[in-house]
């Protein structure tokens, strides 16, 4: 039996030398995992996220480690397996993520001085289509089944009007509904909505999903013209994983509203989000999100099934 217990003591001491022990986050070895929601194009994140993070790095006590998924599914799973400590993340990818895992927003986005956002229909200028009522019996082009501002929000709007459409198509992307819009693929189609700021000659520039497609078509904004604008919802928010502790919550919080109140970090998010500021917010802000979807009878893992 002695001979026993002292093999057993010996395995034990040999398996605790082989175990492991994870590394407190935050450290080098276990640094603190960032997402970015893919939004443009990835070499434009990658390239201003260095930016971000070095501001982090320098500002806060801890080690950051930039991810650019596919998706925004990915970074909500990410927070299922501890693989995302912090992302900056669309409006719907933060009510899946805090159903399905408790992820926290503590922060708002802001754009254009507004903390909140909307959707649009637009139609080709010389389309018999003048107004919301006019969409009956159309063919509509929408984002994806899980887009708010492209597809949820103006799915509401035509709810609330017991409108319905004729047919209605995917087209993935804002800027791939603006160019079937213009091409005359369609009848119609719902984007996000954004109001235009001033150019450097005090007049209108265009901020909505048709900028997107100015390069492709130039007289975009004098051919697809907005019909309607929904009801505003809060913008995309930055989310904690719920585990991580207060204390490097409010550090890093902190750090975010900082950098991006200097000109380096307004330029980043520019170019990254079309962000210009921030501001503290809790998942009360993201309720009307949550009451959109049950209006409309949907469930946020049954729309990203559907997908």
């Amino acid at each position: 039996m002695k001979l026993f217990a002292i093999v057993i003591t010996l395995v034990a001491v040999v398996l605790s030398g082989c175990i492991k022990k994870t590394a407190e986050l935050g450290t080098a070895d276990n640094p603190i995992k960032l997402h970015f929601v893919p939004s443009v194009d990835a070499k434009v994140i990658e390239d201003n996220s260095v930016k971000f993070k070095d501001y982090l790095e320098k500002n806060t006590p801890y080690k950051y480690e930039v991810t650019i998924p596919q998706s925004f599914i990915a970074v909500v799973e990410a927070f299922g397996t501890k693989r995302a400590d912090v992302a900056a993340i669309n409006t719907f990818g933060y009510v899946l993520a805090h159903e399905k895992y408790g992820a926290e927003a503590r922060l708002t986005v802001i754009r254009h001085g507004e903390s909140t956002y909307q959707s649009q229909f637009i139609t080709k200028a010389d389309s018999k289509i003048k107004k919301v009522e006019d969409l009956a019996g159309k063919k509509i082009a929408f984002v994806e089944p899980s887009s708010t501002s492209g597809y949820l929000l103006p799915l509401k709007t035509l709810k609330d009007k017991g409108i319905e459409a004729k047919e209605i198509v995917f087209a993935g992307k804002h800027d791939n509904v603006v160019s079937m819009v213009y091409q005359g693929q369609v009848d119609a189609g719902a984007t996000f909505y954004s109001p235009p700021s001033k150019d450097a000659k005090g007049g209108d520039k265009i901020e909505d999903a048709r900028r997107l497609v100015l390069t492709q078509y130039p007289d975009v904004e004098k051919k697809v013209v907005i019909i309607s604008l929904s009801e505003p919802i809060t913008n995309d928010p930055v989310v904690f994983r719920k585990e991580m502790s207060e204390e490097m919550k409010t550090k890093i919080i902190d750090a975010m509203l900082s950098f991006v109140s200097t000109p380096e970090g307004k330029e980043a998010f520019q170019a990254i989000y079309g962000v210009t500021a921030m501001k503290k917010a809790t998942d009360a802000d993201y309720e009307p999100v949550r009451k959109m979807l049950k209006a409309l009878g949907k469930d946020a893992s049954e729309l990203v099934q559907k997908k």
